[in-house]
């Protein structure tokens, strides 16, 4: 992927020099922990309380020529989906596209929907309407899940801007309203619907990076698909040496990620991505 060298995004918030956590059970032990949460799709944080505190106390993070490089990183491809999605919405829908914030943070911060930690991994809270992402998700990416590779770390930043992307034509706060109303099993249906759909966004975000920007490089789409794959449900089950139980899935399995991925950078199309109403997904 072509990012060095070219424009960023002016909607980061950076706050990864704030006074951050102390560790009294040690880095070690958190790790541990934060992979367990992240291998089982559970949010481990009630294991860290009074381990890893929110900014405010202790001193300030350190900041790494790595952490630059990747706030860096973090703050091109953002401008990139600022300028794909403002075309999107104006060719696609006759409409203005209200870019969201992305707020880089090291270790934990809060949010309006709770602690955002190494735990629940990068996500996108409505409340506020920011995305919230510790770039050393991009290590576990590569490390831990064999998804390495600047094009899969871009399409995570694709993907929970997907969701802001959702969150303006007004889908995922039905999708939200919907879910406290119907069974658990609805529920994670809904859910999975709406992972798919901001994967199948990101593909029309890989498609127009390549065509529009020139910045998609041999391989790297390769790298976004493989992704999508290794963060499928039943590939973290297995993973985590569980049973694949596909009725607790709430992303999608790996073939449906990359497939709604494909399909969105096949089609390039908002109308292309409706797994709302998909028979099959």
């Amino acid at each position: 992927m072509k990012w060095r060298g070219r424009r960023q995004s002016g909607n980061i918030e950076d706050r990864r020099g704030q006074a951050g956590a102390a560790m009294p059970i040690g880095a070690a032990g958190v790790i541990v922990i934060l992979a367990l949460g992240y291998f089982l799709g559970v949010d481990v944080s009630p294991l860290l309380e009074g381990q890893l505190d929110v900014p405010g106390s202790g001193a300030p993070a350190e900041m790494t020529q790595a952490d630059l490089a990747a706030g860096e990183f973090v703050a091109v491809t953002l401008a990139d989906t600022e300028a794909i999605w403002s075309e999107v919405f104006a060719d696609q829908l006759g409409g203005e596209y209200a870019a969201p914030v992305l707020v880089l943070y090291k270790g934990v911060t809060r949010s309006p929907c709770g602690a955002a930690s190494g735990a629940t991994g990068p996500f996108y809270c409505p409340g506020d309407s920011k995305i919230y992402l510790d770039t050393g998700f991009f290590t576990t990416l590569a490390e831990r899940l064999g998804a390495g590779g600047d094009f899969a770390a871009a399409y995570v930043v694709a993907h929970e801007v997907a969701h802001h992307v959702q969150a303006e034509l007004g889908i995922l706060g039905e999708a939200q309203t919907l879910r406290a109303r119907v069974s658990e099993a609805r529920s994670n249906d809904i859910s999975v619907r709406i992972e798919l759909q901001a994967d199948c966004f990101s593909g029309i975000w890989a498609r127009l990076a390549e065509a529009r920007l020139g910045t998609v490089e041999p391989g790297d789409l390769a790298e976004a698909l493989n992704a999508a794959r290794q963060i499928g449900d039943d590939t973290l089950q297995r993973n985590a040496g569980r049973a694949v139980q596909p009725h607790t899935f709430t992303h999608g399995s790996a073939a449906a990620r990359s497939r709604w991925f494909q399909r969105g950078y096949e089609t390039g199309a908002i109308a292309a991505c409706d797994t709302m109403s998909a028979d099959r997904l």
